[in-house]
């Protein structure tokens, strides 16, 4: 399970990066990446960056910080899903610095990323959108590293020791926000939900717009809208509502059958019941429909086409990975040519002048900047050949265009491999075939 917040630098930049950089917090900077910048620079490669933008803003950085729960992880594997997180968040255009603190009891990673991206300058925007978007990810990853996830909506209102009781399932919250769960998707309404948890054994008690629960267990009373936002009376009905509203419309394209026989809704509500027969029959239908209009016409032709299907879109896919990492390291020789060109003229007068104590006071961060492009580029361009910006950035725009284009045969094919996922699904149960038996692969679609 893993954490996450992000705040804003408006000041100090360089007392952050040190803090972060730490050696006694990160293992003698062994747990010490960077994208786009040196960590010792950061600061002065961000400044630049910025400059270059019409849209600076008052913020000098931002600072996301990933949190993992004691024991669960390694500092190894928690830097690791560090750079990931921060590679699939920045889109490989904006400078970071990552770091992992295994000083405290928890290890977490520490991301100071420029507000301004080095590609096309344009500025960060940090909003609600944005930072869904930080913890989906840092969500997936952690599922994806076999770690827990702390589920939508169900963390509001809850303190970390409450969570962590509720996974274990020994928190009297846990259980009772189990029982109104269950007592919501049961009622058709309101008045039917209070009945519902009095007879699971909850002595309920009504006060204006609040709502209090207690049981033998305990005896004091405790208000709804303490489990959190989920939970409030107004929550509850739109929740009820919603249940008993659901399905209405029917989704276009191709649906998965729906398994009547093992729904509860189903064995509950004689109408949904009838719904799902119906939708049943109009999903087979556009089922078969679809296999006879691609000339599918046994079980075997369905799993070869799918198969097709799938290598394909892996392709794709893996063309697609490869176009984005050499746009991002395009991105980052631009950038430093770009400074290397900018700041040459201030280190050749460096060159000439005597008194170069007072120089290198005075143009400290210039001399920086292009310390630092001139060491990037001598570890890159081995052969002492620097390319031109125009020829940088001619490669940049043919590597932008193949990207786009791969992109948008990535999302059609996305589409595909999902549709025939649906149609074998459904196939396997119009032929009544357990989903992980061999079928007869000469056996006829009909």
């Amino acid at each position: 399970m893993a954490i996450t917040k992000t705040h804003p630098i408006k000041s100090t930049l360089r007392k952050a990066l040190d803090y972060i950089l730490n050696p006694e917090k990160t293992d003698g900077r062994l747990l010490v990446s960077s994208f786009g910048c040196a960590p010792e620079t950061a600061d002065i490669e961000f400044e630049w960056t910025r400059k270059q933008s019409r849209e600076i803003g008052t913020h000098l950085a931002r600072h996301l910080i990933q949190s993992f729960a004691p024991g669960e992880t390694t500092p190894e594997q928690a830097h690791k899903i560090g750079m990931k997180l921060a590679e699939e968040v920045l889109g490989g255009k904006y400078e970071f610095v990552l770091t992992t603190h295994i000083d405290k009891n928890s290890i977490h990673n520490h991301i100071i990323f420029n507000t301004v991206n080095f590609v096309d300058y344009k500025k960060y925007h940090s909003n609600k959108s944005t930072y869904r978007f930080i913890r989906r990810t840092s969500d997936r990853l952690c599922r994806e590293y076999g770690l827990s996830v702390i589920e939508p909506n169900v963390n509001k209102g809850r303190s970390y020791a409450e969570y962590t009781a509720d996974k274990a399932g020994g928190s009297w919250k846990s259980q009772l926000r189990q029982t109104i769960d269950k007592a919501i998707k049961r009622s058709i309404d309101f008045e039917d939900f209070i009945l519902r948890m009095e007879l699971a054994g909850y002595t309920v008690k009504r006060q204006n717009k609040n709502i209090s629960f207690c049981n033998g267990e305990r005896q004091k009373f405790m208000r709804s809208k303490t489990l959190g936002d989920n939970y409030t009376v107004e929550a509850i009905k739109k929740r009820i509502e919603k249940q008993r509203s659901r399905p209405k419309f029917e989704r276009k394209g191709i649906n998965l059958l729906i398994d009547i026989q093992n729904s509860i809704k189903a064995q509950e509500n004689k109408g949904y019941e009838h719904w799902a027969k119906i939708n049943n029959l109009k999903q087979a239908s556009k089922t078969l429909n679809f296999l006879t209009e691609h000339g599918i016409k046994t079980y075997e032709e369905l799993e070869s086409k799918i198969a097709e299907i799938q290598i394909s879109f892996d392709d794709t896919a893996a063309k697609l990975k490869a176009v984005e990492k050499q746009l991002s390291g395009t991105s980052v020789l631009r950038k430093h040519i770009s400074i290397y060109q900018s700041m040459r003229p201030v280190y050749a007068e460096y060159k000439r002048t005597k008194n170069k104590s007072e120089f290198e006071k005075q143009h400290r961060r210039e001399l920086t900047l292009y310390n630092a492009a001139y060491k990037y580029l001598s570890d890159v361009q081995r052969d002492g050949k620097l390319p031109t910006l125009e020829k940088v950035n001619s490669e940049y725009a043919q590597q932008y265009e193949q990207q786009r284009s791969l992109y948008e045969k990535y999302k059609q094919e996305k589409k595909t491999v999902s549709e025939m996922d649906i149609i074998k699904k459904n196939v396997d149960t119009i032929l009544n075939l357990p989903q992980k038996a061999v079928p007869d692969k000469t056996q006829q679609i009909e």
